[in-house]
């Protein structure tokens, strides 16, 4: 049930995290996401089988943590009205809104400790909520490609700087296997700091 409840909460959060992305691109002049029938939030337009899956389970059976990815959602760049910074709007679109989620549930959460309401099954749920959206956000800002903070390094670094571009994008895959199952351990213990900072304070979340 434990790993039910994972996949269905992780989807969740992936189908918010795409459909930002293509909401975002949208609004900045490219409508190649709504032509494509991605600006939605039917989970069967963005999943992954691998990516949402396959990947989630295994890892969470050997690590005890999940991360996973959607179908990502098509952009065309070159029709921004922005063309400087559009792909940088773009990219932290989808992170941005898995914070958004969890910061509006550990408010939520307050609140319902405030009131005396907040049972331990119902702190739990919303716990583990915040918490894969921000693990999501937090991944998804690695700049690594193909994730997000990759497109958000790419925007920012100089053409002094463009090795590192190069060395990121023939790297980034082997870059990103090693994240996927070294990194979760220490990427635990900033997702804690920051979903108590985002239910200010309101518990300890529960061991996953």
């Amino acid at each position: 049930m434990e790993i039910l409840f994972f996949i269905f909460v992780l989807i969740f959060s992936i189908v918010i995290h795409e459909f930002s992305h293509g909401a975002v691109a949208n609004m900045l002049g490219d409508p190649t996401a709504k032509l494509a029938g991605r600006l939605t939030l039917n989970p069967l337009k963005h999943l992954d089988p691998i990516g949402s899956v396959v990947l989630p389970v295994l890892m969470i059976l050997t690590t005890g943590t999940g991360i996973g990815w959607a179908k990502p959602v098509p952009v065309n760049p070159f029709n921004f009205r922005d063309q400087k910074y559009g792909s940088l709007k773009v990219a932290l679109a989808g992170p941005a809104a898995n914070l958004t989620v969890a910061l509006f549930l550990g408010l939520f959460l307050r609140l319902l400790f405030f009131f005396g309401v907040a049972s331990p099954v119902l702190f739990s749920a919303l716990s583990f909520i915040i918490f894969v959206n921000i693990l999501l956000a937090m991944f998804n800002l690695t700049p690594v490609p193909p994730l997000d903070g990759s497109h958000i390094l790419f925007a920012l670094l100089p053409d002094s700087l463009r090795e590192i571009k190069i060395f990121l994008s023939q790297f980034g895959f082997f870059i990103l296997i090693f994240l996927i199952f070294f990194f979760p351990p220490f990427l635990r213990i900033i997702i804690y700091l920051v979903e108590n900072i985002f239910i200010l304070f309101a518990g300890t979340p529960p061991p996953l």
